[in-house]
């Protein structure tokens, strides 16, 4: 009989994690590296901007032209051109000069100062425009300097960074038509149980259609991960050995959805003995999904995670999620910590950490987490709404409203680093 002796959360995390995969890299355009994780740092190939430029619509001038100037005697400068964003002032300007200037155009030589056209007025003698001041201009005022935004050879974003629109606007500035980036890890689903039907097809009694495959489908791209291989095998040994033989040839993470348990027709257990993997753990201490398992075989692993689809859903996003991370070379790879008051009684006791799923509001400036719908882990629509997974630590007779939990949240783009290791032991607090 297969021997279970369940391992805490963060042993089993630590346990997927001792066997990282290193991503390849590759490039793709620029158009289509949104949300792609940077294989290399990205260092400013010039300044920026790398010619002086003007902040604002007004009048490049030799700042010392205005010394005497006041609201009593004003300073007439004749304007000798006019230059837009993209065009320039060869000629200089000479003292009790002025070039009109129009946001972002380059500083001509000469110059070191701009006014804002709204200080100024614009006046005309002898067929000659001049522009009037009335105040005294000092040195470098508006006036953007070489560099001010950008150093040439500075590290702007760190590889291991997910592109966002402002990193697409950094690429471009530099002149990366094609940008650096870290493979979509491979990942394999593959559905277990004679009482699954596909999506599309009608349904019979005592059978129900698929859904663990679809939602990890979404999990993995969610990730960051690629679906490559997607099988659905009947309660066979032999069906299921040959998926799962195959799908670790072709991808870089396999999970199994279902037959991790003890029944007569639980099989991955011996698929993992005769590919000859390594069982890294078959029993988790928590709910849902205490049977999920973990084995690794030529450097990948293979996750068995449960054929309850809300027990598949957290044991990816436990598991699976951070190890598809590591790969990607992100930097914050497991859901991100906070905490709230838990929004109703939870009078259920459990000898192992619950995982809730929950929905997060704000109400009164404080963060609530109230759980979703019924709490089974066959429940598929809990996950519908949920966006955090309230984290209750086992040994308790249940908690009350009100109470302050540690919450996981779901929906989180920016993640963690670490993975809180006290997190399923430390005890929760009665708000007061």
């Amino acid at each position: 009989m297969l021997m279970r002796k369940p391992i805490k959360v963060a042993e089993a995390i630590r346990k997927v994690m001792a066997h990282p995969l290193t991503g390849e890299k590759e490039l793709v355009p620029i158009q289509t590296s949104f949300n792609r994780v940077l294989s290399e740092d990205l260092a400013a190939t010039h300044d920026v901007p790398w010619f002086k430029r003007s902040p604002y619509d007004g009048y490049a001038i030799f700042s010392g032209s205005t010394l005497e100037a006041g609201a009593d005697h004003p300073v007439l400068l004749e304007v000798v051109a006019t230059i837009g964003a993209g065009f320039t002032w060869d000629e200089g300007i000479k003292p009790n000069q002025a070039v009109k200037i129009m946001t972002g155009a380059a500083i001509p030589d000469g110059a070191d100062a701009v006014i804002m056209v709204e200080l100024t007025k614009e006046v005309v003698q002898n067929g000659k425009t001049f522009v009037q001041i009335k105040r005294k201009v000092r040195p470098g005022e508006n006036i953007v300097g070489i560099g001010e935004d950008m150093k040439k050879g500075e590290v702007l974003v760190p590889k291991g960074t997910i592109v966002n629109p402002g990193v697409m606007a950094t690429l471009a500035t530099f002149g990366m038509t094609e940008v650096p980036v870290t493979k979509k890890p491979k990942a394999a689903v593959i559905a277990t149980g004679s009482e699954l039907l596909e999506v599309g097809e009608p349904l019979e009694k005592g059978k129900i259609r698929n859904s663990n495959a679809y939602m990890l489908w979404g999990q993995i791209i969610r990730a960051g991960g690629e679906p490559v291989f997607y099988r659905l095998v009947k309660d066979d040994f032999e069906e299921t050995y040959e998926a799962v033989r195959q799908a670790v040839k072709e991808a870089d993470i396999v999970m199994t959805t279902g037959g991790v348990s003890v029944g007569d027709f639980d099989y991955i257990p011996k698929v993992y003995e005769k590919l000859g993997a390594t069982l890294l753990f078959n029993k988790v201490a928590m709910r849902p999904g205490s049977v999920t398992s973990a084995a690794e075989l030529d450097g990948k692993i293979l996750f068995g995670l449960s054929g309850n689809p809300s027990a598949c859903y957290v044991g990816f996003e436990l598991f699976v999620r951070p190890y598809l991370k590591t790969m990607l070379g992100e930097r914050n790879v497991y859901l991100k910590k906070t905490q709230a008051l838990l929004g109703e009684d939870f009078p259920k006791p459990n000898p192992f950490t619950r995982f809730v799923r929950a929905k997060l509001s704000y109400q009164e400036g404080l963060l609530h987490a109230l759980p979703v719908r019924r709490d089974k882990s066959n429940i598929v629509s809990s996950l519908i709404e949920a966006d955090a997974l309230i984290v209750l630590p086992g040994g308790s007779r249940g908690f009350t409203k009100g109470t302050m939990v540690d919450v996981l949240m779901l929906e989180d783009g920016e993640g963690a680093p670490l993975w809180d290791e006290n997190i399923t032991d430390r005890r929760p607090q009665r708000q007061r």
